[in-house]
């Protein structure tokens, strides 16, 4: 069983900051791709930022320069680093693992979400 529990939501005024992390316990072989995505209400859910190593990253456009993800694989945690927030920011945040088991297939795991709120 694989579990993906993030934490480090919050309030906070636009300009502010947050960290995000996600930590992924369990049994497992690996993980490839980690990531983030969030769902403001009456919104799709949308991805944010994903990591596969420092040379492999990607950002939606609407956050490049402002957020920033990265992670520790001896610890299976991803984090993003969030500053110059803004109130069209707020959001429910999801965590994402790609992970890989011991048969080496690959399963897409979630996080329950951590709620962000950026106001004044």
């Amino acid at each position: 069983q694989v579990e993906l529990v993030e934490s480090g939501g919050g309030l906070v005024q636009p300009g502010g900051s947050l960290k995000l992390s996600c930590v992924a316990s369990g049994t497992f072989f690996g993980i490839n791709i980690m990531g983030w995505y969030r769902q403001a209400p009456g919104k799709e859910r949308e991805l944010v930022a994903r990591m596969l190593s420092d040379a492999d990253t990607n950002y939606a456009d609407s956050v490049k320069g402002r957020f920033t993800i990265s992670r520790d694989n001896a610890k299976n945690t991803v984090y993003l680093q969030m500053n110059s927030l803004k109130p069209e920011d707020t959001a429910l945040y999801y965590c994402t693992a790609d992970i890989v088991t011991s048969n080496f297939d690959e399963y897409r795991y979630w996080g329950q979400g951590t709620q962000v709120t950026v106001s004044s």
